[in-house]
């Protein structure tokens, strides 16, 4: 639980997504004066591409707080001058989405604080949390740290660790990240403003890329990747870009799978239809068992129904 703090900060807020708006509510509750909440502009979504406000914006005006939407950053002098004239003490920043410019870094007396859903110098950039699922790390964590120039290179602050339960999406890792990261955030703005945290630099020789997702990356490789190696991906890939392969020519999306209880020969993406299960071959002679199935321009399916509208010919591989 987050108390009040007994010396108030002014602070400018950064954050777009649902991940930050633990943190904006902690800060709040806290007792900080946020004057600003900066987030990204509406964009379209859906089908009809009817313009949404940005979860953390909704958060704000619902709060009160004065919002900020600039397409860019670097150059604006508007908003330079904006946050200027708040003077802000700290900038918090919680996946805002945005690189921050040297004369935002440079701004506030205490720094720029920011939010890293990782245990940092590991999976550094713009999708930690889904790289440490896909790459089926047992522990996780988030890291706060003071911002720099460059990408997530800054000193650390906090952190904590999080296991990652077996059959988490990364779904899952995201929302229990952004609710225990909101105290920590609290709690460091706290010991720099008393001078109770020193920063401590980050080891940069153990440092991995968190890159940004593709399409691609949900295309599934039987081949070259095992059955667990090909769960965990789609576990981490939740929501985008999942998991897909192709049948028959037609792409065919994966919504829920896991690994086989058995082993057995077989070619790489060469099927099994054992009762309602369809099983697939990976690499290194494992099997996934395939459960929620879609198939190009039809209905998403339980594999028993999907099996029942489409049989499985002898030698018929997925890929």
């Amino acid at each position: 639980m987050v108390g009040k703090v007994t010396s108030p900060l002014k602070l400018v807020f950064c954050g777009t997504p649902q991940f930050a708006v633990p943190t904006l509510d902690a800060l709040l509750v806290a007792g900080h004066d946020v004057a600003l909440v900066v987030t990204q502009p509406d964009r379209p979504v859906g089908r009809k591409q009817e313009l949404i406000a940005p979860p953390v914006k909704q958060t704000a005006l619902s709060a009160g707080i004065a919002v900020a939407q600039p397409e860019k950053i670097r150059n604006n002098a508007e908003f330079r001058e904006l946050l200027e004239t708040i003077a802000p003490d700290a900038i918090v920043v919680v996946a805002y989405g945005r690189i921050i410019p040297p004369w935002m870094l440079a701004l506030p007396r205490i720094g720029c604080i920011n939010l890293h859903g990782s245990l940092l110098p590991k999976y550094r950039g713009a999708a930690p949390i889904q790289w440490a699922v896909a790459m089926g790390e047992p522990v996780t964590g988030n890291t706060t740290m003071l911002l720099e120039e460059g990408l997530d290179t800054g000193p650390i602050l906090l952190q904590q660790e999080l296991a990652i339960e077996p059959d988490w999406t990364s779904l899952d890792v995201f929302n229990r990240l952004s609710e225990v990261g909101a105290p920590m955030v609290v709690e460091t703005l706290a010991g720099l403003a008393d001078g109770s945290l020193p920063p401590r630099p980050q080891d940069h020789s153990r440092a991995t890329l968190a890159r940004i997702l593709d399409r691609e990356d949900g295309r599934m490789d039987f081949a070259a990747r095992t059955a667990s190696e090909l769960w965990h991906r789609w576990r981490g890939f939740q929501p985008w870009p999942g998991a897909f392969t192709f049948l028959a020519g037609k792409k065919l999306i994966i919504h829920r799978l896991h690994p086989a209880s058995f082993d057995g020969p077989g070619e790489p993406g060469s099927m099994r239809v054992q009762g309602e299960h369809l099983f697939v071959c990976c690499a290194q002679g494992t099997w996934l068992d395939l459960e929620e199935l879609q198939l190009e321009g039809k209905k998403r399916l339980p594999v028993a129904d999907f099996l029942r509208g489409n049989a499985i010919a002898a030698g018929q591989r997925l890929g």
